[in-house]
Order: C-alpha cells, then sequence, then structure tokens
C-alpha cells in the first residue's frame, strides 16, 4: 500500500483532494498533517474517510522539521497544501504568511531530500496570485511573477524555492498553479462563500471597488482531478514543471454577486460597494494549455454549475458555516496606518 503525505489536508482544497482520493484509490493509505489554524476543520473529512484505518491525522506545525521529517519518511508521495492563503488578511498581519509558506515549505523541501531514494512525487500547490495582474490574456506559466500583497509575495517566493530545490538536488517536484477555487467547505473569508451566506442570511453583499475586477474560477473538484492527474502521470517530463489549472474564462466580481442573488431570490438592492482592496488584482485568466497537453486534463465543470452545486452546499449545511460568521469581515492596515475592516 502506497502513502499519501497531505500536508495542511484539513483545509477547503485538502480536504476536498482527500475526500475525493479516498473513495477511488482503495490501494492508498492517507496521512494528513494540519495545524488546524481557523481555516482547517477535521469535520470537512468524510465519516467514511475518518473512520477508516487508512486514514492517519496528525495534528502538527509543517515548520515543526522533527515531526515533518519522521511523516515524510513514512511517504511515497507528498502533496503540499498547507499555508496561510487569504490576501487581505496578510495584508493586516503579514508575518505568519512567509513563516508558513516560505519556510514551511523550506521545511518540506528539507525532509524530501534527506528521503529522496523514497519520495516519487512532490506536488507543490502555488496559486495563480504570483502573476499578479494579467500582462496578456490568457496567463501562460511563463507570465512575469508580479506578486501584488504580501500573500502573494510569500507563496512566489515557495514556488521558486520548490523549483531551486529541483535544480539544485533533483527532488521530483511539480509546482501546481491553480486559479480561484470555490465549492463545498471553503471558509466564509473568501469571495464567493462570503456573498452566498450573506444572501442566505438578507445581509450586503460587499463588493469593494467598482467590482470589475476579474477572476479565472475553478470549481474544486476539477482541481482534485488535475492533482490526481499528476499523480497518476509516468511522464519524467512533469518534473521541474510550474502547470496552471485554469479554466480560461475569466468572471467579474459583479457578475458572481448577481448570479448568487438570482439563484437565491434575492433583491440586488442587497449588493453595497466600498473602498478598494490594497493590492488588489484587477484581472486572473489562465492559460491551461500546458495541462491538457502534460496531463490530458481539462476542466468538466461549467461556472453555473458549480456554483449551482456549491449554493446548495451552503443552503444544506448552515450548521457548518455559522461558527465562522464572525470570520466575515477581517481588519486591515491601509497606508496611512489605519485599521479598516474588510
Amino acid at each position: 500500500m502506497e502513502t499519501l503525505l497531505i500536508t495542511g489536508g484539513a483545509g477547503f482544497i485538502g480536504s476536498n483532494f482527500v475526500n475525493y482520493m479516498f473513495q477511488k484509490y482503495p490501494q492508498y493509505h492517507f496521512i494528513v498533517l494540519d495545524a488546524l489554524t481557523y481555516a482547517g476543520n477535521p469535520d470537512n473529512f468524510s465519516s467514511l474517510v475518518k473512520n477508516d484505518k487508512r486514514f492517519e491525522f496528525w495534528y502538527g506545525d509543517v515548520k515543526n522539521a522533527e515531526i515533518v521529517n519522521a511523516l515524510v519518511e513514512r511517504a511515497n508521495y507528498v502533496i503540499h497544501f498547507a499555508a496561510e492563503t487569504h490576501v487581505a488578511r496578510s495584508i493586516f498581519d503579514n508575518k505568519i504568511f512567509y513563516e508558513t509558506d516560505v519556510i514551511g515549505t523550506q521545511t518540506i523541501c528539507n525532509a524530501i531530500l534527506k528521503n529522496y531514494k523514497k519520495i516519487r512525487k512532490f506536488i507543490h500547490i502555488s496559486t495563480s496570485e504570483v502573476y499578479g495582474t494579467a500582462l496578456q490574456a490568457p496567463m501562460t506559466e511563463q507570465h512575469p511573477l508580479n506578486p501584488c500583497s504580501p500573500y502573494a509575495s510569500a507563496k512566489a517566493g515557495a514556488d521558486r524555492l520548490v523549483y531551486s530545490y529541483w535544480r539544485t538536488y533533483d527532488i521530483p517536484a511539480i509546482i501546481i498553479r491553480p486559479f480561484n477555487n470555490y465549492g463545498s467547505h471553503q471558509h466564509l473569508e473568501k469571495l464567493i462563500p462570503r456573498f452566498i451566506t450573506s444572501a442566505i442570511l438578507n445581509a450586503p453583499l460587499t463588493i469593494h471597488g467598482d467590482g470589475q475586477a476579474s477572476r479565472d474560477w475553478i470549481y474544486v473538484l476539477d482541481h482534485c482531478r488535475a492533482l490526481e492527474a499528476v499523480l497518476q502521470s509516468e511522464k519524467n517530463d512533469l518534473f521541474g514543471q510550474a502547470i496552471n489549472i485554469a479554466t480560461g474564462i475569466d468572471i467579474s466580481v459583479n457578475t458572481i454577486a448577481e448570479k448568487i442573488l438570482e439563484r437565491l431570490n434575492k433583491p440586488k438592492k442587497l449588493i453595497q460597494h466600498t473602498f478598494n482592496r490594497p493590492g488588489q488584482v484587477e484581472r486572473h485568466i489562465g492559460s491551461n494549455q500546458l495541462a491538457q497537453s502534460l496531463l490530458n486534463w481539462q476542466p468538466e465543470t461549467a461556472f453555473d454549475t458549480g456554483l449551482e452545486q456549491t449554493i446548495n452546499w451552503y443552503v444544506n449545511n448552515q450548521r457548518w458555516w455559522e461558527p465562522l460568521l464572525w470570520m466575515r469581515q477581517i481588519p486591515i492596515k491601509v497606508k496611512e496606518g489605519k485599521i479598516v475592516m474588510h
């Protein structure tokens, strides 16, 4: 039985990945390492996963070399999700982003280097935020890295750190750059679940700026299928690659708010505009040609379909998200040093 070590596996994308893979691959043993910060939740795992002997959960910090080394020694594959991930939160409190995203990734890389004969693949989950605002459309993997926020710069550092370990030490690293994920079990600080839960509660849907900023939205299970394709591929030319996971379609914040209100039969007057966020990225749209050629992958879920499934999940799982309502707004520090709520 081969073993997958998933760091940050109790978070939004990590837990969706574990639940997805666990059902499909009975030949895998799953080890999850997670510090259970505010965005990690053991309830994200299905009861099928939690009650099976093929699943192990380890509570710990990815920066802790002792526990990381002990778990990497047991693994054949490492999928590294663990990171601080919220743009606005990084503006208010940026230190932890560099500690977790960069130093945590270095800790993982060093552990893999010690066990390079056993580790078959190391999949590092980066982000499209490393690109900044699109200078070309769609953005390919050759797009310049112009991170616009402390979060994005920390992820850019981790992204290039992994690449440097591949170049220097030939670790079996593959870098994945997903565009904006959405789906079930996503924290309310993120735009789509914040809008959905606000609409359910007849609360304002707050849009920062004019709402024309657009993103490439990828349904989380399509992302999981891409990672599955990476794991199952026998191609050696994957190593050292950075691969976009994208749809090639961008949708504005205004459009998303309107779609959610229409689906929930709520009035458009719930939309409110406020100041623009510092470090805002105006447009993200990704090319998925490399993913198609290397992984034979392309997204299967149309945005309206994925949004419908996501809305239904939040409508039917209010008990899961109600305790998180107080975290929908977070403080950020603007240039003058003033603290405002985002």
